[in-house]
């Protein structure tokens, strides 16, 4: 049994990016955060990322799904066992696939093993409740989002957006007093985000991703492509609502036949555009958005935000958060909100009937 009160926990996070495991500590009751602790970084090898990319798409039981669970976990582990003092963690595993209208969500990693590592409950496999509910499974990160307004002091509207993979947005009202209560979130996925950037490196300059977009920067994007890219129906689709990595997988032979740096230019405006028609929805206007994860750190992107959103864009830092661990900070927070019985997803942000507590708990061997 956990005590009382604020309590020290470990958040894993292997985003839909492939690039690596991220772990963060945060202090909190699961309603509020009181502290933001230690952090470490875990990366994947080339050929980690292949076993990874290999098994895209597919489901418990298919080939290369056993690899790559074995693989997430045993890297999960390296990195975790690194951090002491910690009373719970909160493992996501690795999103294979995703599909919560029709076979549901797939995130490869047993939480059980890394309980018996660490020696602590671990909770994990936080999306399949939401969509055995009727949710969408996604985004889960809404509620540490609401937590965090508090926690910097917000007091109107503002939107929290993390480009990863695939890119998601949470618009807070921090005058609510939690985020279950009506209007305090709308959350959704806004579409792609670093992952066709991060394909389109791979596969014709065998690099990882676009430091600090530079090749973007030597490019002219397509206005016809753009164009057809912001006319999908996703677009139109009332949030909340969810995308796998591969929903625009598309986007990769609309640009085949431009040259590398003009692929990468249209690639980052349609990460942009996607962020530009999502805030369409926001139920009332920001002044600030507040960027993390990967994307914040390609100033290209960050530059087409800029002049697309009508409002200061800015990475979390500007906060005094580090953009590099929130998605592991919320994991941690998220945890701790299914140990204490809380609501991890709600009707705003994935779609749920009603607002719901996902998650299964595992403790170490002989506890």
């Amino acid at each position: 049994m956990l005590k009382e009160g604020a309590v020290r926990v470990l958040g894993m996070m292997s985003g839909t990016s492939l690039d690596g495991v991220d772990a963060a500590v945060i202090e909190t009751d699961g309603t509020a955060i009181t502290g933001l602790g230690e952090h470490g970084y875990r990366s994947y090898s080339d050929q980690e990322r292949d076993v990874l990319r290999a098994a895209l798409g597919r489901w418990p039981g298919e080939p290369g799904v056993a690899e790559a669970a074995e693989l997430v976990e045993r890297a999960h582990a390296e990195l975790m066992v690194g951090f002491s003092d910690v009373a719970l963690a909160g493992f996501h595993g690795q999103t294979l696939a995703h599909e919560p209208d029709k076979r549901g969500t797939h995130q490869a990693g047993d939480g059980r093993v890394l309980a018996a590592a660490l020696g602590v409950p671990v909770v994990w496999d936080f999306r399949s409740s939401d969509v055995q509910m009727g949710g969408q499974g996604a985004p889960l990160a809404p509620a540490y989002h609401f937590a965090l307004a508090k926690w910097i002091g917000a007091e109107t509207p503002l939107a929290f957006l993390n480009l990863g993979g695939v890119g998601n947005v949470t618009w807070v009202d921090p005058a609510k007093s939690a985020p279950e209560e009506a209007g305090a979130l709308l959350a959704f996925d806004t579409g792609p985000a670093n992952a066709p950037i991060n394909d389109l490196m791979q596969a014709r300059r065998g690099l990882p991703f676009d430091e600090d977009g530079a090749l973007a920067a030597a490019g002219v994007v397509s206005v016809e492509i753009l164009d057809a890219f912001a006319a999908h129906g996703y677009f139109l689709k009332y949030p909340p609502k969810s995308l796998d990595r591969d929903d625009f997988s598309g986007l990769q032979e609309q640009v085949a036949d431009l040259s590398d740096a003009d692929a990468a230019a249209t690639l980052t405006a349609a990460a942009a555009v996607a962020v530009v028609r999502a805030a369409e929805f926001f139920p009332a206007p920001v002044e600030r958005l507040l960027v993390t994860g990967g994307g914040r750190l390609n100033p290209v992107l960050m530059t087409m935000l800029s002049e697309g959103m009508g409002c200061t864009v800015e990475p979390v830092e500007a906060v005094g958060l580090d953009g590099d661990m929130l998605e592991a900070q919320a994991f941690a927070f998220l945890a701790m909100r299914v140990m204490r019985g809380l609501p991890t997803s709600f009707p705003a942000t994935t779609g749920v009937a009603a607002a719901v507590g996902g998650g299964e708990i595992s403790t170490p061997f002989g506890q």
